[in-house]
């Protein structure tokens, strides 16, 4: 397997370091375990998979990604306010606050005013333009 080339269905592993695009590191796993996936399952977003393909064992690339083959756009509406009475048993009610909705779903906190706290459903990466710096370090 050492000269094919990255193919769907191949379980590879890579090592990669993902950029916004303001150039900060939002995830990596250099010095860590590669990332093991199956190319076209869906484990990884498209952009990633789209990327992996073609390339070979030892091979680096740097590609950029745009929002709609990462984690898709932002959505307004899932952007509500919900009265404070709501956070039962919460300390401090602040900007930046990870919470967990009843049914499942994760939000952050973005606004609190007197009576209410702004909540962002959408995926923090939501409507981001993503940079990954890519190495495959195997193929099976």
């Amino acid at each position: 397997m050492e000269n094919s080339e990255v193919k769907k269905g191949d379980k590879i592993k890579v090592i990669y370091t993902g950029y916004l695009e303001d150039g900060s590191i939002f995830d990596s796993n250099k010095d860590k375990e590669p990332l093991s996936f199956e190319v076209g399952s869906g484990y990884v977003i498209k952009g990633f998979d789209d990327a992996v393909m073609g390339m070979k064992i030892g091979e680096k690339k740097v590609v950029d990604i745009p929002s709609d083959k990462a984690y898709g756009d932002r959505h307004d509406d899932m952007v509500i306010k919900i009265p404070k009475t709501q956070f039962e048993g919460m300390d401090e009610i602040k900007i930046g606050t990870a919470v967990s909705a009843s049914n499942g779903m994760h939000a952050t906190i973005i606004a609190v005013d007197e009576n209410e706290a702004t909540l962002d459903f959408n995926f923090p990466l939501a409507g981001k333009n993503l940079k990954f710096e890519i190495e495959v370090v195997a193929i099976n």
